[in-house]
């Protein structure tokens, strides 16, 4: 449906706008550009009646024969969020554009700033007829970003010295939903930077979404397919290093059961880059059995060691999992770096990815987990009712007025 479909005869002037409609272009601010990545712009705005609910472009059509107002728009969310906006005010500034119409934005929150529940994330002024049929699709683009951004940030804030690697793209509903996620992580990655000097994310798997990173290629060695293929574990890795001899190494040491066993292998077979730190071993241990050597009164064993605080007072189920559970736990990792510098492999990184979430990953800081890196695509929002953005018209043409209860969205 085009922009003059289903209007009136004489319902607007020359231009595809209703008459009086001011044409200077978007207003915005506090939005990063530097290390931006690629920008999605879908839907177009010929497109976005197809994509709209049905009765903001029915409102459209009522205000292009009664007459356009200029109206605010607040947008805001109900649980506290890391600001993510970027990719929300770009697709308006594209439609604004398309319009030949202008949009002023007012962000209360730069982006990567944290903002609470209910308070208004930006205030968006302009046409009426313009602005009302985007509303579907703006919120779209605001409310899962700013939730990962606020997950990415807890996690990078509890494990600042730990470099993470963004693997959700796997997890997305789409190569939309995955560009929304990587910026969303490097969104929250940059204000733990800022907050407490966290490495943060260093990068993600895919190429197309590296630029938010600051890197031109994704990252990743291996997945277990590579390994079955080879037959060995070892083999897999020589496999890779004689393909790609100037990257540095990274072997999943899982795949057969023997951690420990497969992972000292690779270590003697490649003891120089063992002894330049370009060598890790990998744990994506499945949470139905233990690390190889590992059983429940042996990662008590290995807590009461390196970290008995942790399990000190009450855990419930899922904390104890993550700590001296089955799958890639706290005891599991201190257990793998306790056997590498034992076998003489003090430079040997550790990798763990499976399920690290905010929560995994604040155990992790409280059991003082030596991981070097962690690969996660758990930084994507757990419960999408939490990822609805909301729209509230506060002013038509300067005159306050909005629904009885949402009163404190007014300028204050």
């Amino acid at each position: 449906m085009s922009d003059s479909d289903n209007r009136p005869a004489g319902s607007r002037a020359a231009g595809n706008r209703p008459a009086g409609v001011q044409t200077s272009g978007i207003q915005a601010t506090g939005i990063r550009t530097a290390g931006s990545g690629p920008t999605a712009l879908h839907p177009p705005s010929a497109a976005v009646p197809d994509w709209t609910d049905t009765y903001f472009r029915r409102t459209r059509e009522a205000v292009g024969k009664f007459g356009d107002k200029t109206v605010t728009y607040a947008i805001f969310m109900r649980r506290p969020v890391v600001c993510a906006p970027r990719l929300a005010v770009d697709w308006l500034e594209s439609v604004a554009r398309e319009r030949n119409t202008s949009f002023k934005i007012e962000l209360n929150y730069p982006e990567g700033k944290w903002v609470g529940a209910g308070e208004p994330i930006m205030y968006i002024t302009g046409s009426f007829y313009h602005l009302v049929d985007c509303e579907t699709i703006l919120l779209q683009k605001l409310g899962p970003a700013s939730v990962a951004a606020y997950n990415a940030f807890t996690m990078c804030a509890d494990l600042p010295k730990v470099a993470f690697l963004a693997m959700d793209a796997r997890h997305c509903a789409g190569t939309e939903m995955a560009e929304m996620m990587a910026y969303a992580a490097s969104v929250g990655s940059d204000r733990a930077k800022r907050k407490v000097g966290a490495k943060g994310f260093v990068g993600n798997a895919t190429d197309a979404t590296a630029p938010y990173f600051g890197q031109e290629r994704g990252m990743g060695t291996m997945p277990h397919a590579l390994i079955g293929y080879a037959g060995s574990t070892v083999r897999a890795a020589e496999m890779f290093h004689e393909t790609f001899p100037d990257l540095g190494l990274t072997v999943l040491v899982d795949y057969f059961g023997r951690e420990i066993t497969d992972g000292l292998e690779v270590c003697r077979r490649f003891p120089q880059l063992a002894a330049q730190g370009k060598l890790s071993l990998r744990l994506d241990t499945p949470g139905g059995r233990f690390v190889e050597g590992l059983d429940p009164p042996g990662s008590y064993a290995v807590l009461e060691r390196h970290a008995p605080h942790a399990i000190r007072g009450y855990r419930d189920e899922t904390q104890l999992r993550y700590l001296i559970g089955t799958g890639v736990s706290a005891a599991a990792i201190h257990y793998v770096r306790e056997r590498l510098d034992e076998a003489g492999f003090p430079a040997v990184k550790i990798v763990a990815s499976s399920g690290f979430g905010p929560a995994k990953c604040r155990l992790m800081a409280e059991a003082n987990a030596p991981v070097d890196i962690i690969g996660t695509g758990s930084y994507l929002p757990e419960r999408w009712t939490e990822t609805y953005a909301t729209a509230d018209i506060i002013e038509y043409d300067g005159e306050r007025r909005v629904k009885v209860g949402r009163e404190f969205l007014f300028r204050r």
